[in-house]
């Protein structure tokens, strides 16, 4: 798989399955999902949408650190990102979490585009298990983008979402 980035269509049901616990296991489990997403992330510092986060270091470390354990927990790793859900699926609480911001097509991409780097950066593991991860990433993606270039916003429904 090239990871390609398809089009948000507002409104369409969105496919994905979490990701298969072999990538998180391929990646070294919890220490190498958070070298892969701390990598991840220290580029998403430098990128378009860094003002999406918090500018002043330690806040932005703190959102590392949480971030992270959720990817680790939706990969199929330890239950690290329970009190931070709330009881929530975890995937329906990260739709409602992105509500909170105005996420357009082109910051879904300036995301994705990161995101293929540090997985390009990634050494040893099977390119059929980055290809599973990354189906997750960009299909799951496409629930948080709310604002269109028509002007228009629109918040998906988790009862979009169909988990194959």
């Amino acid at each position: 798989m090239s990871m390609e980035i398809t089009p948000v269509e507002k409104g369409e049901a969105v496919h994905f399955h979490n990701p298969a616990i072999e990538f998180y296991n391929a990646v070294g489990g919890e220490e190498g999902m958070r070298a892969l997403m701390y990598n991840f992330y220290d580029k998403i510092y430098e990128s378009d949408i860094a003002h999406f986060f918090p500018q002043d270091e330690e806040e932005f470390e703190a959102i590392k650190v949480k971030n992270t354990k959720f990817f680790i927990q939706i990969c199929g790793g330890p239950k690290v990102y329970e009190g931070e859900s709330k009881g929530v699926d975890l995937n329906e609480y990260m739709i409602r979490i992105h509500d909170d911001f105005s996420i357009t097509e082109k910051s879904r991409i300036e995301w994705l585009g990161t995101m293929r780097e540090a997985l390009q950066e990634l050494k040893g593991v099977d390119q059929g298990l980055i290809d599973n991860f990354w189906d997750y990433l960009e299909n799951f993606s496409k629930l948080t983008v709310n604002s269109f270039s028509d002007g228009s916003t629109y918040y998906a429904a988790y009862t979009q979402v169909k988990e194959d």
